[in-house]
């Protein structure tokens, strides 16, 4: 690259101010990312001294079959969202919760809980995203929740899981690279998540209702809102017969948990609610497909699901090509060896694992790949300065699911937001990647474990 280090890192750098003055200005449509990482690749291919082979590998990294996967599971969630939520699942779950007086900053909490126990159960934090969204963030709209802190419960449920769960794609590279067994390394990890856990529990219960959970605008809002329901009631609000479409989400976590393929479960998922809903009668077959003859196309539950995921898999596809020109150049292999070079002591070892891991987190925005790249620098130099193998697959673990849960350029943060489309229908507004993330109580609870516990050293006997 032209310019060197400075040269690779430029288009990150246009990158970055572009999405966080996006979701500082409160754009909320990841759609609005598309022209700055469209900006950043020209600027990444203008500055490569052979620009064939730099397109080349912004196709590779386009091509992965990680890719695809997502851009296959985002779709298939929206269509598995929008039958669900046409179904009136939404307006039964909002009756069952105001019956059990769940309003406000205790039904935020409470979706925490259900994300927290279904990523933990399943080990997937953006599968948890996919299926849990689009029926929790909805139902808010008539239970006084704030949509920000909403939004950051779900995201905080799906990255507590993703932190301690054994099948974990962090815990199993965190745990693989250092030679720890994982058994004992989520034992271990407990002295960080249990904490931030219960911090973000009360956090959410205290502040989610409306107006940072003042609580007399969180009854006004929830009075008006029941008002609201009385005069227009949401679709199964008057009848239970719509909780019989719990079964779906239900089946694709048993799915996850027999080990299938995500995107094996969100199909068989769709299977499931479309036939549920046809046979008990809450959706027409009309509804699912029907030929729109003035505007030239076809229209219906299906295809508008699929719009859904558009966004973000676009937003996917554009910044995995950038991604791959970072990988491709070796800064990542620079700043491993740099840090290498400064390391001395117990502490100034967790620092600079730490910082490493932070720094190839944010160039490579994939958890996973930060944690394999990091993972032999952590383990040579941690070794050498008396650091267990549990505290070195901690240190990478717990720095991975910080940052990319809490910034606004990150695939988590994204998905999180794009799901809140879901919930237009029942009075609650889409909330931007930025917001999402800074209603992450959890992570920001990790952060501050992780700087008190490098910065103390608790923990660091005996790991």
């Amino acid at each position: 690259m032209r310019g060197g280090t400075w040269g690779v890192l430029a288009p990150f750098a246009v990158f970055l101010a572009g999405v966080s003055w996006l979701g500082l200005s409160g754009a909320p449509d990841e759609r609005g990312f598309w022209p700055i990482l469209l900006a950043a690749l020209a600027l990444a291919i203008s500055l490569a001294t052979d620009r064939r082979r730099a397109i080349d590998v912004v196709l590779t990294g386009m091509s992965q079959p990680l890719v695809a996967l997502m851009v296959m599971a985002w779709m298939s969630a929206g269509v598995l969202g929008t039958v669900l939520g046409a179904s009136g699942l939404i307006g039964a779950l909002v009756g069952l919760a105001k019956g059990a007086h769940l309003v406000g900053g205790g039904y935020v909490a409470s979706a925490f809980a259900v994300a927290c126990l279904m990523s933990t159960s399943t080990g997937t934090s953006l599968g948890t995203i996919l299926i849990a969204g689009p029926v929790l963030y909805p139902a808010g709209g008539g239970l006084g929740a704030d949509p920000a802190m909403l939004a950051g419960a779900i995201l905080a449920g799906a990255t507590f899981g993703d932190s301690i769960s054994p099948v974990s794609d962090t815990t199993i590279a965190s745990s693989s690279t250092q030679d720890a067994d994982i058994g004992g390394t989520v034992r271990r990890r407990m002295l960080y998540a249990v904490p931030a856990g219960l911090a973000a529990f009360a956090v959410f219960a205290a502040f989610g209702g409306h107006a940072a959970g003042r609580a007399e605008v969180a009854m006004a809002a929830l009075s008006a809102a029941t008002q609201a329901m009385r005069d227009a009631p949401l679709p199964g609000t008057g009848s239970r017969l719509p909780l019989v479409m719990l079964l779906v989400p239900a089946f694709v976590i048993v799915l996850l948990l027999r080990k299938r393929h995500m995107l094996e479960g969100l199909l068989a998922g769709i299977v499931l609610a479309v036939a549920l809903a046809l046979v008990t009668g809450l959706i027409a077959p009309a509804q699912l497909l029907y030929i729109d003859a003035a505007r030239f196309g076809a229209r219906g539950l299906i295809v508008e699901g699929m719009e859904r995921g558009v966004g973000a898999s676009v937003f996917t596809l554009l910044l995995m090509g950038l991604t791959a020109t970072l990988e491709a150049s070796g800064v990542l292999a620079r700043v491993v060896a740099f840090a290498q070079a400064r390391m001395h002591g117990a502490r100034g070892a967790e620092w600079w694992i730490v910082g490493a891991m932070s720094a190839a987190v944010l160039l490579t925005t994939h958890s996973v790949v930060a944690i394999l790249t990091v993972g032999r620098f952590a383990k040579d130099a941690g070794t050498r300065a008396g650091l267990g193998a549990y505290r070195r697959a901690n240190l990478l673990d717990v720095t991975a699911c910080t940052w990319p849960f809490l910034l606004p350029f990150f695939i988590p943060t994204i998905l999180a937001a794009s799901v809140t489309a879901s919930g237009a229908p029942f009075g609650m507004p889409r909330v931007s990647a930025w917001q999402a993330g800074v209603a992450n109580a959890y992570s920001w609870g990790l952060l501050v474990m992780l700087l008190v516990a490098v910065s103390t050293g608790l923990g660091r006997r005996g790991d």
